[in-house]
């Protein structure tokens, strides 16, 4: 049997952070383009795609271009040029939302379902691959079960987040933002309500909590759970983060390829999807980048507290409980080194976020940039640190850690020298260098020299294993030649390894696979023409487009979410072996509104709609 090709995605927000990514050991990496992109604050030009492109195609790794936006009427054009030119320069996939451009005339290049069309149920997920799409991002939400059982009923590869930021509603389903603020989620404007601080009020007007981010989730961070994961059906492991930076891309990545490597060398029925193989000049540390705290969400269940109500911030690592303190400094219990220049945090008596700037650190002996008097910190107080100066330069000074194993075979030829290069793929490719043939004084220093001088691959993607001579022992070669023609093999090889590459291929034929649904509301996101075009080929009879527009909707759910207030705070009746009361909901307040949190108890949902003012 063929072995399964399991795929780490890594997220781009630029060049630097997609090429980052794929020195890490990213199997594909997924980027923004100039437009239509669910990050808008994270767009890219082709020039640099393409740049991206080339180098990620060197190791067999793929690039994924984001067009995850919903569009309107006048943009499909201007779209579906921008495919063309995406599918001309090379790029492997398009992550898309919007149906519409199914009914339009596209290259022949992969569809990736965006996790934006809220790819939840068995069924949307058979109609996405009946209807032409390569891969599915399925929903956060899922549990292993649920994963389970969508891989039973399909054949599709299916791709899930395995770390980072979540957002707290389903996504493609969150319209608090455009209601709200006029700023669209689904065209790339969030303005993240989730990490807004609330206040949450009970039928009668009473507070049952105060100004905290009630919103906010922690992070994702399913590192141990890929196995299960596999076993699931999983293929494509993706890292969120398309507005990170490039240490983070460098440390996650790497943090996850580490983790799929020993799960692939325990499974010979597994392979990774790209070439090549990594070596780290540091120990990968998810935790000493950005990070909330860290949930496995309902991938095995509804348990344990999933969100950071006392901050949307970074909190990093934990490090230790405060031992003891005086007014100019305190000292830390716990192993981890603190360095001059680290951002250290703990959440004050109010649950408030505190930030620490060290000046100067001491073993674990702390000073504070301005005292420790003014921090006022218990002995037993926690301490994190969210800001690592010496990792932050290891990373900094972590480039290129990912190589291609090749064999070198030196050949004379009628006028020269040969150099043949076959690597762990099985490409072959040959230079050659013309050069008058001496003989040498010392018989046998042709095969010392060159296996030294051939064996330094220097700053290529190239790492020489072995190096075969096959020469005439008395014939002599400069080293400066020698030099040159491993300068040409490595040339020679890297384009032939370009050329051996060819971005996947997929025709759009058009279907008319029945729509799993009955009827289209607004949360079907149906925003120009082409894709109203698209629900009635499917079968759907009455598609009227204003009336779907979430804004116009009346009673508009903002966000639908599993995620649930009652059981965050401990107050879900069921937690305490009671009825639960559907009936009863609650207020979220902020600065720019209230807003009414109903509860579906039955099958565990909590939904968030604006709250009618009153006179």
């Amino acid at each position: 049997m063929r072995p399964s090709s399991i795929e780490l995605l890594a997220p781009a927000k630029d060049l630097a952070c997609g090429i980052a990514a794929v020195n890490h050991g990213a199997d594909a990496v997924y980027i923004g383009g100039p437009l239509f992109g669910a990050r808008a604050a994270a767009a890219n030009s082709l020039t640099d795609i393409e740049h991206l492109v080339g180098y990620a195609h060197q190791f067999r790794a793929r690039v994924y271009v984001a067009l995850n936006t919903l569009l309107q009427d006048d943009e499909v054009d201007r779209a579906v040029a921008l495919c063309h030119q995406l599918y001309a320069l090379g790029a492997d996939g398009l992550i898309i939302q919007d149906v519409g451009l199914l009914e339009a005339d596209l290259p022949p290049i992969p569809l990736h379902a965006s996790t934006q069309m809220n790819n939840r149920t068995v069924e949307k997920v058979l109609f996405l691959e009946q209807t032409g799409f390569a891969q599915v991002v399925l929903a956060r939400e899922l549990s292993l079960a649920q994963i389970r059982t969508i891989r039973a009923a399909t054949t599709i590869p299916l791709e899930f987040f395995v770390h980072g930021a979540l957002c707290v509603c389903y996504s493609g389903q969150c319209y608090f933002s455009e209601v709200v603020a006029g700023r669209s989620a689904n065209r790339g404007q969030c303005a993240q309500f989730c990490r807004h601080q609330f206040s949450l009020l009970d039928q009668e007007g009473q507070t049952v909590a105060a100004n905290r981010y009630l919103l906010s989730l922690k992070d994702l961070d399913l590192s141990a759970h890929l196995a299960a994961l596999v076993d699931a059906g999983i293929r494509s492991f993706k890292i969120e983060g398309r507005l990170k930076d490039e240490n983070y891309v460098k440390n996650v990545t790497a943090a996850y390829r580490l983790a799929l490597d020993a799960l692939l060398d325990a499974r010979p029925n597994l392979t990774r999807s790209s070439s090549g193989q990594c070596r780290f000049g540091f120990v990968p540390d998810p935790e000493r980048s950005f990070h909330r705290g860290a949930t496995d969400f309902f991938l095995t269940g509804r348990r344990g507290q999933m969100a950071a109500i006392h901050t949307p911030k970074s909190i990093g690592k934990r490090l230790g409980r405060v031992a003891a303190t005086d007014a100019v400094s305190f000292a830390i219990s716990g192993e981890e080194t603190v360095h001059n220049g680290d951002g250290l945090c703990f959440f004050d008596r109010k649950g408030t976020l505190v930030g620490i700037k060290v000046n100067r650190a001491e073993g674990n002996i702390i000073y504070p940039k301005d005292g420790a008097a003014r921090l006022r910190l218990p002995v037993g107080t926690e301490i994190f640190r969210n800001r690592d100066t010496e990792f932050d330069k290891l990373l900094a000074r972590s480039t290129l850690c990912r190589t291609i194993a090749v064999r070198m075979r030196l050949a004379e030829t009628a006028g020269g020298l040969s150099l043949t290069l076959t690597d762990e793929d099985g490409i072959v490719s040959t230079a050659a260098l013309p050069m008058r043939k001496e003989q040498s004084r010392t018989i046998g220093m042709i095969e010392l020299m060159a296996s030294r001088q051939l064996a330094k691959s220097g700053a290529t993607i190239f790492s020489v294993t072995a190096v075969t001579v096959d020469v005439q022992p008395d014939i002599f070669v400069p080293t400066a030649s020698c030099n040159e023609l491993r300068r040409l093999g490595f040339a020679a090889h890297l384009e032939a390894r370009l050329q051996a590459y060819t971005p996947p291929v997929r025709e759009h034929l058009p279907t008319t696979v029945p729509w799993p649904a009955a009827e289209l509301d607004y949360q079907d996101n149906i925003s120009n023409s082409h894709a109203a075009a698209f629900y009635r080929r499917h079968g759907v009879r009455h598609v009227d487009r204003h009336p779907l527009r979430p804004a116009d909707t009346a009673d508009c759910a903002l966000m639908t979410t599993r995620y649930c207030l009652r059981f965050q705070l401990g107050i879900c009746p069921r937690q305490h072996g009671q009825k639960a009361d559907p009936a009863t909901s609650l207020t979220l307040v902020d600065k720019t509104g209230r807003y009414t949190v109903e509860f579906d108890c039955g099958i565990c949902e909590m939904t968030i709609r604006p709250q009618a003012k009153q006179n």
